[in-house]
């Protein structure tokens, strides 16, 4: 299953029609979306506007593929669940953020974890899941092997991102 979410403070339409878009053109493919408080109703991929959070736990389990903003409780848990990971960054520009903080954000997770795939707009996002289905980004043991990630360092991003 391909889990999309958006996080539960802002809508991220363009993220979610443009995964939407290529759900009705794969529809062989499990895609289930947390869409938040977007405005676009999905067509093509199943979707919920929230979850609880054990709901959300399980989606995120169950995952392949988790597409994401660049929120860090996001990233943190893709991380501790060795899970791949699709980034989308929201940007102020567009009007779905106040400032463009989660470009900072995907700056540094990408150098500590270079294995984290972005995508900047709509068309590197198709690209990268295009890539996803012809199994470019798919070796469950290089991907699960590349996500370990220290305990202390996930401690030090939480205590980091609690204490602002």
């Amino acid at each position: 299953m391909i889990f999309v979410t958006v996080g539960s403070q802002l809508p991220f339409d363009r993220l979610i029609m443009t995964v939407d878009d290529w759900s009705r053109l794969h529809p062989d493919y499990d895609t289930f979306a947390q869409i938040g408080l977007s405005r676009y109703q999905p067509k093509a991929m199943r979707f919920k506007t929230s979850m609880t959070p054990n709901d959300y736990q399980k989606a995120m389990q169950a995952s392949d593929l988790i597409i994401a903003h660049a929120g860090m409780g996001t990233i943190i848990s893709a991380l501790e669940l060795g899970k791949p990971l699709l980034l989308m960054p929201r940007l102020a520009s567009q009007g779905e953020h106040r400032n463009d903080h989660q470009l900072a954000t995907i700056k540094q997770m990408t150098q500590k974890f270079p294995h984290i795939v972005v995508a900047y707009n709509e068309t590197e996002l198709l690209q990268e899941l295009e890539c996803y289905r012809m199994k470019k980004h798919d070796n469950p043991s290089i991907i699960k092997e590349s996500l370990t990630v220290s305990p202390k360092l996930l401690d030090a991003i939480k205590s980091f991102i609690t204490t602002e």
